[in-house]
C-alpha cells in the first residue's frame, strides 16, 4: 500500500479515527442493543441496519489505521515562493486563454474537481519545484503535451478537506 502522506493528512486520519470510535461507535452499540432489545432478530431490520453500520465503521477504522502504519511521510522542501506540497498555484493555459488555480496535495486528498491535484498528476508533475513566472511543458502522454505558465505560487489556505474514503 504505502501511501505518501504529509504529516497534515495523518492528523486528519487519526482525526478520523478517534471520533468513530468515541463517538460513532458508541452511538451505533446503542442502536444495536436497542434493536436487540425489540426481539426476534431474524426480522428485525434495525439490527441488520445497525450491525452493518458496526461493520462498515470498524472497517474504515482499520483502513485508516492501516494506511497511517504503511504510510511514506512526505515533506516539503520547497521555498515559499517555489510550487510544492499544500500550495495554490495559478497556471495560465496561453492555447485556451484562461487561468486556473490548483492546490498541490497527496493522492488521498486529490480531486481534481475541486482544483486538488497530485505531483504525481501530469500538470502536477510539470509544475513542482517551479517558481512564479516560469513557462513549463506538461506532457500528458508520448504525442500530447502542452505549455503553461505559473502566475502564482502561494501557501496553500486549511481548507479542511478530508480523506476521502474508498
Amino acid at each position: 500500500m504505502h501511501d505518501r502522506l504529509t504529516k497534515q493528512d495523518i492528523e486528519k486520519m487519526q482525526e478520523e479515527i478517534d471520533h468513530r470510535k468515541t463517538v460513532v461507535r458508541p452511538q451505533i452499540l446503542k442502536e444495536v442493543q436497542e434493536a436487540r432489545a425489540q426481539g426476534d432478530l431474524s426480522e428485525n431490520f434495525e439490527y441488520h441496519a445497525a450491525r452493518k453500520a458496526k461493520g462498515e465503521n470498524d472497517s474504515r477504522i482499520r483502513y485508516l489505521e492501516n494506511m497511517i502504519k504503511t504510510a511514506v511521510l512526505v515533506t516539503d522542501n520547497s521555498e515559499d515562493d517555489q510550487v510544492g506540497m499544500d500550495k495554490q498555484v495559478t497556471v495560465y493555459f496561453p492555447d485556451d486563454d484562461e487561468t486556473d488555480v490548483f492546490k498541490i496535495v497527496t493522492t488521498v486528498r486529490g480531486n481534481s474537481l475541486k482544483g486538488y491535484i497530485t505531483p504525481e498528476s501530469p500538470l502536477g508533475r510539470a509544475v513542482m519545484g517551479h517558481r512564479a513566472g516560469e513557462t513549463v511543458h506538461v506532457q500528458v502522454n508520448d504525442s500530447v503535451g502542452y505549455d503553461v505558465e505559473i502566475k502564482k505560487v502561494e501557501a496553500g489556505t486549511e481548507d479542511g478537506d478530508s480523506i476521502r474514503s474508498f
